[in-house]
């Protein structure tokens, strides 16, 4: 491809190039193709964000781009199939686009040599309709696992999935030990027609509430034991004194405000009138964050295992750390009238709530108390209390930033949270959306302040910042919010500038209309993916310019990095960044480990909501539509969520039109109408603890099928008792 003259490249020039490159084509390709200068670089960047939103390219391993729907001319495949021709056919290891991802006829050198499971680094290239393989070289084989329930009949096991998607069963050739209703990790193996699985862990009691969150755990393959030499290196530093030359903190009220069930402590707050008469009315703030850096040093055995976690993930019933329990939920934790080293970032707000200076300490620090969100906010309703003299300013500087943030107008969607309550046992109390309090807002409007400073902080002295970037919408994004509104009668302009506030106006013109929660909805399928990148692109949703996250280094390794940036930019002693961090390879990383931990709690969510329905099958239920296809719609419980398929085959008789610009299923004879937001009554027809999945049916009288006998699993698989289980532990901001 010849040279074009300098200047960011249109979307075509780049689709061209990565079509026509011969060799993996990525962002530093792309910009030496075209002569890019460094600041058309940064202009890239974004553009290239915004093709991957449209749906133009993606991106492979390597961070080489190709178009979406295709494949990288080199990358690695999995065998998944061998026809009865032996033709075999592979797919790629990894693919992140929505569509499915494309078959591979593999060209083998040696017939037969490729059996299911095999992987292979091969060129790839596309011929007529389909794709070619030509395999490069054979790679370390790795078995395809499955996560399944053992269903017994007559002699014989068989092993069904636990996806929602997963509809195939397994003839069981080895049980490993394991019996029919065991939940158990097995491996595919064979060649077709004789797929078998294997199985090589038992798991448990599939309907146990703790095997919800194990399940997700081996699903997305989290790593849930830490190597040895990290549990040895957390014991050795754990123990290592905090040092004299930290500023002495341990004479300031400063609390903790965190779930009732909260085991890590990451940040502390306090708060007092500001006796500078530059800041005359404004306020003195504090925000302590546990010094994670000073034990965990980057190159260590703890650094490789933070980073290869990314972030702690939480489940109902347990919580997958980051960090060694030592560190985690002791030594790093600020507890309750114990010294703990602290980064502490000093804040100087004003009476407008305007963050007027900042600067950046190590500290020894002494929590005064650790204290319930429930507990604080009663304490400042009743206007008494034990901490009330360390609240009282906490909640008057706190109204300051409250009323700093309502200006700003960021991005404002009450969309309740569910929360599952267990009990001492284990079993399921409650599904219900988790409160919102004042309390709860104090908190995450103080943390915002620190990361804000955070940002700026290292801006300031030209250091280098992981960034938590949030993006404006992509315009086609902004389209479909279009069309979607205009069925329910709420105009949109796509001319004028989007702000988050811009979403707020959508919102308050809905009102309280029955509507609402799936109009929220859909603005934030709007929104882009956060972050995290040396590259800073503002954060949208915010209404901020800069920001970065600084206040839970416990369980989130982009709050560590930028801990590090801080230490190295005040030069505040050891553990620092060392010199040769790669922020944007680091940044891609965790983002990705961030949207695994995401995906992995949501999954697990939907199991223990399918267990606590599972009681109520057979009876109605009331539900709203919030999913509208062809093949029929998908709705949740009111008051308790979980997503639940009703089948258009069993809407009646009668043939249901899909009608896509208006999300709705229309009855050809009878006109009923089946439309996004409709609220009615269903059946609950089956509830699958397992897979998370509901499914539904009509009510008797309104052209429903006789009631299904039973629930799913619960046909086949005897329910066991269930073991104890802890309460639900820790939190995600």
């Amino acid at each position: 491809m010849r040279k074009p003259k300098a200047g960011l490249p249109t979307r075509q020039q780049i689709l061209d190039f990565i079509t026509s490159s011969e060799s993996p084509a990525g962002k530093r390709e792309i910009a030496r193709a075209f002569g890019l200068s460094a600041q058309e670089k940064i202009a890239l960047k974004a553009l290239l964000k915004d093709m991957a939103d449209e749906g133009l390219i993606d991106s492979a391993p390597g961070r080489a781009f190709h178009r979406m729907g295709g494949v990288p001319k080199v990358t690695v495949l999995r065998v998944a199939d061998v026809d009865d021709g032996g033709n075999v056919w592979a797919v790629p290891e990894r693919w992140e686009a929505e569509t499915p991802p494309p078959r591979l006829r593999v060209r083998e050198r040696k017939r037969g040599a490729l059996g299911v499971g095999a992987r292979i680094l091969a060129r790839t290239e596309e011929a007529g309709n389909g794709w070619i393989a030509h395999p490069m070289k054979a790679l370390a084989p790795s078995s395809e696992q499955l996560i399944g329930v053992l269903r017994g009949e007559g002699d014989r096991l068989w092993l069904q999935g636990v996806e929602k998607k997963e509809r195939r069963e397994f003839p069981v050739s080895d049980a490993g030990g394991a019996v029919a209703g065991d939940l158990v990790l097995a491996e595919r193996a064979g060649r077709p027609p004789r797929f078998t699985a294997r199985v090589v862990q038992k798991l448990g009691d599939p309907f146990a509430p703790r095997s919800f969150s194990l399940i997700a755990i081996h699903q997305f393959d989290i790593p849930d034991t830490f190597a040895e030499a990290a549990l040895d290196e957390a014991v050795r530093v754990a123990r290592q004194p905090l040092g004299e030359d930290r500023e002495d903190l341990t004479h300031l009220p400063i609390v903790a405000i965190d779930p009732a069930d909260a085991r890590d402590h990451d940040d502390a707050v306090w708060a007092a009138p500001d006796d500078d008469p530059a800041n005359d009315g404004g306020w003195q703030a504090i925000v302590a964050i546990a010094d994670v850096s000073f034990y965990v040093r980057p190159g260590s055995a703890l650094d490789r295992e933070a980073r290869s976690r990314g972030n702690s993930v939480y489940f109902p019933d347990r919580v997958v750390p980051m960090l060694p329990e030592i560190l985690s939920a002791d030594v790093c934790s600020l507890k309750h009238d114990e010294d703990r080293a602290a980064l502490v970032c000093h804040l100087q707000v004003t009476k407008g709530g305007a963050l007027k200076s900042w600067r950046f300490t190590r500290a020894v620090v002494r929590i005064a108390a650790n204290i319930a969100y429930e507990d604080a906010q009663a304490t400042i309703d009743a206007g008494a209390g034990p901490m009330f003299e360390a609240l009282e300013p906490l909640w008057a500087c706190w109204r300051a930033l409250a009323a700093a943030r309502d200006k700003r107008e960021p991005l404002e969607l009450d969309l309740p949270e569910r929360r599952v309550v267990l009990d001492e046992k284990g079993r399921i109390m409650s599904v219900a959306p988790r409160e919102r309090l004042d309390a709860h807002r104090l908190i995450e409007d103080y943390m915002v302040a620190a990361n804000v400073a955070a940002a700026r902080a290292l801006e300031a002295k030209k250091a280098p910042v992981m960034y938590r970037v949030h993006e404006p919408p992509a315009r086609e994004k902004l389209v479909a919010l279009k069309d979607y509104l205009e069925t329910f009668g709420v105009p949109f302009a796509l001319g004028q500038v989007i702000k988050p506030a811009t979403f707020n106006r959508i919102i308050e013109r809905v009102g309280d209309a029955d509507f609402r929660p799936q109009v929220m909805e859909q603005v934030l399928r709007t929104q882009t993916q956060a972050y995290y990148a040396p590259a800073n692109h503002g954060h949208f949703g915010l209404a901020l310019g800069s920001y970065a996250h600084f206040t839970s280094p416990i369980r989130r390794y982009a709050d560590l990095v930028v801990h590090r940036a801080l230490v190295s930019a005040y030069g505040l002693g050891d553990g620092g960044l060392n010199g040769d961090e790669d922020f944007e390879r680091v940044g891609e990383t965790i983002s990705r480990l961030e949207r695994r931990a995401m995906e992995a709690e949501r999954d697990t969510i939907d199991r223990y909501v399918a267990a606590y329905l599972a009681e109520r099958v057979g009876e109605t239920v009331e539900a709203r539509i919030t999913g509208v296809a062809n093949f029929g719609f998908f709705a949740t419980v009111d008051g308790v969520g979980g997503d639940g398929l009703m089948p258009v085959r069993d809407l009646g008789g009668e043939y249901f039109r899909f009608d896509e610009a208006a999300r709705r299923l229309v009855g050809e004879t009878s006109g009923e109408e089946y439309a996004l937001g409709q609220r009615l009554s269903l059946r609950l027809a089956e509830a699958n603890p397992v897979s998370g999945a509901l499914r539904f049916e009509l009510p008797e009288g309104k052209g429903a099928l006789p009631p299904s006998r039973g629930a799913g699993p619960r046909r086949e698989i005897k329910r066991r008792g269930r073991p104890a289980n802890i309460r639900h532990q820790g939190r995600r901001r």
